[in-house]
């Protein structure tokens, strides 16, 4: 089996999705990889190190998907080879060239990238999308959401840190003593909890809200006060540990008890997701309006809608005083550790569909049921298929 390792087709994207450290597991099944020259750079991996790992450097990406059974990619695909749903799909990686019974792994974003399920079907191939990985124990190496969760909330502290006209540790100085900064980060998942570790390490003061009652100690076992809201949360979350949408009512309610923490602090991180919906509007204009000026919002959710019902994707931008970041593709931003992460996880779930050098598509195997999309020209997922009808 060739596994072919692209150069990723977004103009922003920085990181690669097999690093040369990795490959010494495939060298071991009986797996051959293939590098497109420059894959690696931006992320601080060079060709030479790939060759090294004793992979073989292709020139380009039609030399690449010619010989991969399998390819493996960061962000989703794109399709610029003139199809009919060209226009609506996005910048990212050229899947015109891909042929029928090739894989392709990786983060497609399927329920948002719609065009390009129906392309990879209309072409038969079989992909699997890694941010459905199930959250069961055997694929916890495999948790791509995980990982990239992990470098966003370090990356939005930083980010606050420097939008900030404050600094985060109380400081006892000759002029006087420094107050420290109040950081509240709503949702401590994976995201909202390396946030709070990143903001305390910064030296600040650090509360943290979640539907979720469960992760009270964990927020408090990183030095964080648990806001406590009383509303009824016993459905919060689906029985794979995502959370699941609430209804208005539910997040009406949750935005007047939690207007007065966000007016009490220096900097608000947002980070609720439902996958495959619309993030839940947790911060109004109100709320914003009612925060000191200079303070910062740092929104997480932005990608799909945004926490802040004013911030823009991509933007930064100025209300009522107050700086809210809508940042996009943040993982990309510290490339080398994100990609090593994303390798990993990448890695482990090649091993898991491999076996006797061959790739096996298990459908008993729950997590190749779970993350498969497309396969023999059908879109497989009930949830995209759904979305698609």
């Amino acid at each position: 089996m060739i596994v072919g390792v692209p150069a990723e087709g977004s103009s922003v994207e920085r990181r690669v999705a097999l690093v040369p450290a990795a490959l010494g597991a495939f060298s071991k099944a009986g797996i051959d990889v293939v590098v497109q020259r420059g894959a690696g750079a931006a992320a601080g991996f060079p060709d030479a190190g790939y060759e090294s790992r004793g992979a073989r450097l292709v020139e380009d990406w039609n030399e690449l998907v010619a010989v991969a059974d399998v390819v493996v990619c960061v962000g989703p695909p794109g399709e610029r080879g003139g199809g009919p749903d060209t226009a609506s799909m996005r910048d990212g990686l050229d899947i015109a060239g891909m042929r029928d019974g090739q894989i392709l792994i990786g983060l497609l974003d399927p329920f948002r990238n719609l065009p390009a399920v129906r392309q990879l079907a209309r072409q038969g191939v079989t992909s699997f999308a890694l941010e459905l990985v199930p959250r069961i124990s055997r694929a916890q190496s495999m948790d791509v959401l995980s990982s990239m969760a992990t470098v966003a909330g370090y990356k939005a502290v930083l980010l606050a840190a420097a939008a900030l006209g404050k600094m985060f540790p109380m400081m006892i100085t000759a002029a006087g003593t420094l107050a420290p900064t109040k950081v509240l980060v709503v949702g401590a998942g994976v995201a909202g909890l390396q946030a709070i570790a990143t903001a305390r390490r910064l030296g600040a003061v650090v509360a943290a809200y979640d539907i979720r009652p469960a992760v009270k100690e964990q927020v408090e076992s990183l030095g964080a006060d648990f806001l406590e809201v009383e509303l009824d949360t016993g459905a919060a979350e689906d029985s794979g540990g995502y959370a699941i949408q609430m209804d208005e009512e539910f997040y009406r309610k949750q935005r007047e008890l939690m207007a007065g923490a966000v007016a009490a602090n220096d900097v608000v991180i947002t980070t609720a997701a439902v996958p495959g919906k619309r993030a839940p509007i947790l911060l109004t204009e109100e709320m914003v309006s009612g925060m000191n000026a200079g303070s910062v919002i740092v929104d997480l959710a932005a990608e799909t809608g945004g926490n802040c019902e004013l911030t823009r994707a991509g933007e930064t931008i100025e209300a009522h005083g107050v700086t809210i970041i809508g940042p996009v593709g943040l993982p990309a931003t510290v490339p080398t550790h994100a990609s090593q992460m994303y390798a990993k996880n990448v890695s482990e779930f090649i091993m898991n569909l491999v076996h006797d050098g061959e790739a096996v598509l298990d459908g008993d195997d729950e997590i190749v049921k779970e993350t498969m999309v497309t396969h023999a020209g059908q879109v497989v997922n009930q949830q995209v298929k759904e979305m698609l009808d």
